[in-house]
């Protein structure tokens, strides 16, 4: 499960360290019970909502079941987050 307590720590990570490989490091130093996974905004399906954004990142909850990782919209199920670099359109 992901609280909001994760969420905002989350966000105060990335707002620190950006989006990269620095940011997914002190997560996962942070809550190491937890998946962190780095990607791209157009890897993520675009019906897909976001669980929170920033500057040029946005946050899914990664739901883990059986032997695959998945995105989902339900916090309960989460077992992580992808970090997604968004960028600007053109």
């Amino acid at each position: 499960m992901i609280g909001a307590e994760v969420l905002s720590g989350a966000r105060s990570v990335l707002e620190r360290h950006g989006h990269g490989e620095a940011a997914l490091a002190a997560l996962r130093g942070q809550w190491p019970g937890l998946r962190f996974v780095g990607c791209s905004e157009d890897d993520v399906p675009p019906r897909l909502k976001p669980a929170d954004t920033g500057g040029g990142w946005a946050l899914y909850y990664i739901a883990g079941g059986g032997h695959c990782l998945a995105l989902t919209t339900d916090p309960g199920a989460a077992i992580g987050l992808v970090v997604a670099e968004c960028l600007p359109d053109d």
